[in-house]
């Protein structure tokens, strides 16, 4: 029989409404002789009594004095309660169902608590209660170390939780719901007009998740790409079919593929500007600036570099930090708080004269600003102040008629 994976999200489980969906898409995807594994987050968001961060909230946040393997414990709690709710409501309705904590399910991780990556999936015990013709409901977001330890798997966890499973099993897909119709072109709460796409490749999606789109996890997206495993991004509130992600992305009629050049405009806000240059023609200036930044665990982004000086960002929050560390180094950094960095996505810009170029019309007809750019083989970047970013979206959405 066929394999399918169902992974339902913290806001799919958060009401009686909500999960009387999620029970609906199980009950249509059982009537299609599917034998089903269905990966759980957390009830609801922060406020939420099981939410995530609900639970942070009990021990003082990321404030807490509680060891790391003690916080894994019961940040395990809120997956594991949304399992057992959505067995209940199954097994009400003569549906055979079983729960598995992560650990159960086969999910092996190593010993980082608090952000463990998977070492390896033992999906024998799945595949057991499958065979005996029953539904397996697995707490996402967790596994067990070799130790015998509950661990867990960092932001996005449910998600790299489902693909994992769903390649160790061979599963025929893997059906990831939201609470939003699939991918966009661009944040619907900015840019009104963003549309849903049918159809894309691992390497746009998994760069749109990076970017700053929050649809999926990109480790995710890594993992089903590396198992050539199918992928659909889809709404728990409604039948569409949603977003397929594959190796190919779009297509046309037929077995011919459209080469969009650009797919989708991303954004990540709140982050910091800092430029540091070289007074006496220093050689190492370059080194001594992201060594400082990489012992003191400052993450950076949106690096360019120049004989005499270094540009690149970090987030609001770590710049105080960050220049702290530099004044000490003996620098005198030059910073810009207050900034978003606004991603244009696609599989086909590699070599496309032009597009660099209409991306400095769009923001240049709004009289925004670039205080930075950097481009990649599917990727080009621009650095913006706060205040222009949803005018800088909705320019670049609108410049390449993502709308249409």
């Amino acid at each position: 029989m066929r394999i399918l994976v169902q992974k339902f999200g913290g806001t799919s489980l958060s009401t009686e409404r909500a999960r009387e969906h999620v029970i609906r898409h199980i009950e249509r995807e059982l009537k299609q002789d599917y034998q089903l594994v269905i990966v759980v987050s957390a009830m609801g968001r922060n406020g939420d009594p099981y939410a995530t961060d609900t639970l942070l909230s009990l021990i003082g946040a990321q404030n807490s004095t509680l060891p790391a393997r003690e916080r894994d414990l019961l940040l395990c709690c809120g997956e594991i309660i949304s399992a057992v709710t959505l067995c209940g409501l199954l097994r009400e309705r003569q549906i055979p169902a079983v729960v598995l904590t992560g650990g159960q399910a086969g999910i092996i991780t190593d010993g980082q608590y608090g952000n463990a990556r998977i070492l390896e999936i033992k999906p024998e015990r799945i595949q057991h209660h499958l065979d005996q013709q029953s539904l397996v409901i697995v707490a996402g977001f967790q596994g067990r170390s070799d130790s015998g330890e509950l661990t867990t798997l960092g932001r996005g966890g449910s998600d790299t939780s489902a693909t994992a499973l769903g390649a160790a099993l061979k599963a025929e897909r893997v059906d990831i719901y939201t609470d939003v119709n699939g991918i966009l072109t661009a944040d619907p709460r900015i840019v009104e007009n963003a549309k849903p796409l049918t159809n894309v490749s691992y390497a746009e999606i998994c760069n749109m998740a990076r970017q700053g789109a929050k649809v999926i996890h990109p480790r995710a997206v890594e993992i089903a790409q590396a198992a050539s495993l199918p992928l659909r991004v889809r709404s728990t509130f409604s039948e569409d079919e949603g977003t397929l992600v594959t190796h190919l992305g779009p297509k046309t009629s037929g077995s011919a593929v459209n080469d969009r050049h650009v797919t989708g405009i991303a954004h990540v806000s709140g982050v910091t500007q800092i430029s540091v240059t070289s007074k006496d023609n220093q050689s190492d200036l370059q080194l001594q600036v992201f060594q400082a930044m990489a012992i003191h665990r400052i993450s950076v982004d949106f690096i360019n570099v120049t004989p005499g000086a270094a540009v690149y960002t970090v987030f609001d929050d770590d710049a105080p930090k960050a220049v702290s560390v530099l004044q000490q180094s003996g620098f005198a950094p030059h910073t810009l708080s207050g900034c978003a960095k606004v991603s244009v996505i696609g599989g086909g810009m590699n070599g496309v004269p032009g597009i660099m170029a209409r991306i400095v019309e769009a923001l240049t007809e709004q009289d925004i600003q670039i205080l930075q750019s950097a481009d990649s083989n599917s990727t080009i970047w621009v650095l913006v102040r706060q205040q222009d970013m949803a005018g800088a979206l909705r320019a670049l959405h609108s410049k390449f008629s993502l709308h249409l």
